[in-house]
This record gives C-alpha cells, structure tokens and sequence, in this order.
C-alpha cells in the first residue's frame, strides 16, 4: 500500500508539469490587452475558421495574435495591423469583408439564392393550381358531409 502511493506520488509530481500548459503571453498594459481583444474578435482564425482569432487555441491564432500584440507596441493603429493581415491572408482573415467585386457573391449569393427560391416556389404553386381540376358537385357535397362530421366529433 505504502509502494503503491509512493508511485502515485511519483507519477503526480512528474506527470503535473507535463499537463499543463504555457500560459498565453499577456501584455504588460491592459489597454493593449483590451485592445488586441477587440480587432482579434473581428477576424477569422484561419485554421478553425468558424472562430474568431480571440477565440481560436490554435497555434496560428496564438502567434497572430502575438504578432498583432507587436504590432500595437509598435505603435501600429488597428487599421494598419488589419491591412497587414489582408494583404497577408486575404480577405478571408475578415469575418466582415469589404464590398467589392471579388466579395460581391459573398455579400448577394443569400439574396440571389432567396430569389430563385421564391421563383421556383411561385412556378411550382402555380402549375399545381394549373393541374388540378376543381372539385365537381358530388365531391363538393361529399367534401362538406365529412368536414361536418368531424365538426360534430370535435363539438362531443
């Protein structure tokens, strides 16, 4: 019994460190900080893609975000730091990219695609009401019969 917490003992002061990982480097001024936080929420991880690089643990989002974090120290504005990110990684890097001609499906393809839904459901509804045939009397009559007896039924 004693050996075996000896071991465990062992094995928790070896396997800790190993667990843990390097914390994030913060910067030394919490504006900075603050700062970093706020441009990183407006751009694209490129290695998850559906998260923010304020969001990302992926290796890339953490030295982006370390190179941004430089670039502010630097002095930099948010401007330039985005403009470096874009003509680095394209427009992709934004989760809002700019309107212009090689964004344009992005920014109209939801538009365009609800367009030649409601064509396509319009054309459809129509050559339905085109096909079919009224009802004659007798289905008519037949029709009321049922729907007042399962009015009667409901009313019960």
């Amino acid at each position: 019994m004693r050996r075996a917490l000896g071991l465990w003992l062992l094995f928790a002061l070896v396997a800790g460190p190993v667990a843990a990982k390097e914390a994030a480097p913060r910067a030394e001024d919490p504006r900075l900080e603050a700062r970093l936080q706020a441009l990183a929420k407006e751009l694209r991880c490129l290695v998850c893609q559906n998260e923010s690089l304020a969001d990302s643990n992926a290796d890339l989002a953490r030295d982006l975000r370390r190179e941004i974090r430089e670039m502010m120290r630097e002095g930099r504005s948010d401007r330039e730091v985005v403009d470096f990110l874009v003509a680095r990684y394209g427009d992709f890097v934004l989760y809002r990219p700019p309107v212009k001609s090689t964004t344009l499906p992005l920014w109209a393809g939801p538009f365009v695609l609800l367009a030649i839904g409601l064509v396509v459901l319009l054309v459809v509804v129509r050559r339905r009401q085109a096909h079919e045939p009224p009802l004659s009397e007798e289905e008519a009559r037949q029709a009321e019969a049922l729907l007042a007896a399962e009015g009667e039924r409901e009313g019960q």
